[in-house]
């Protein structure tokens, strides 16, 4: 799962080197959709290793948030498939309120919300050290701002900001099953 809290931020923040002029575009969308399927992944296995008493609402919301994430996604697509920007693709979602007010206004903020609580619970589980949940959280607070403002430079910084915690307690768990594997294989071959 550790694989997972790396390529979901790594491809989220790959997608902005590939954004367009008044739209994301295909490539962008597809590769944040990955993202978001990958980082959701991720995440579940980091929940698995909180107590449940505080992970049972932040699981919903970080689903919920990934299903807006790859809605956003795949309107980054169509925005390219049928030749329209961003602006009026947004314009159109005006025609359809409970999508736009159920996908996108509501699931897609809970994402990086929940990417905070999950920056704050690591905290006071005292799970990471203080600046990798500042990070995550300075990110998660980063991350809606840069995809509203579409301002590429904000976007990478919003993303570098995400993709080091996520680097940081991803390589912790590879390094953690690294040295349980090599640990078994030795009592296994006493």
């Amino acid at each position: 799962m550790n694989i997972f809290l790396i390529l979901g931020p790594a491809l989220n923040g790959a997608a902005t080197f590939f954004w367009q002029p008044g739209t994301q575009g295909a490539t962008a969308g597809t590769l944040s959709g990955l993202g978001s399927a990958f980082w959701l992944i991720g995440l579940l296995g980091v929940y698995r290793q909180l107590p449940e008493r505080h992970t049972r609402a932040l699981v919903p919301l970080a689903v919920l948030g990934t299903a807006g994430g790859i809605a956003f996604s795949v309107q980054a697509i169509h925005e390219q498939m049928f030749g329209i920007s961003h602006a009026t693709a947004v314009a159109m979602l005006n025609e359809y309120p409970f999508a736009a007010n159920t996908l996108y206004w509501v699931c897609g903020p809970l994402f990086p919300f929940s990417l905070a609580a999950l920056g704050i619970l690591l905290w006071r589980e005292r799970a990471v050290a203080v600046p990798t949940a500042v990070l995550m959280v300075a990110g998660a607070a980063a991350f809606p701002l840069s995809r509203m403002s579409r301002e590429v430079s904000i976007a990478h910084l919003a993303d570098l900001l995400l993709l080091l915690p996520f680097l940081m307690i991803g390589v912790r768990g590879l390094r953690a099953g690294d040295e349980r594997r090599s640990s078994h294989m030795a009592t296994e071959s006493k």
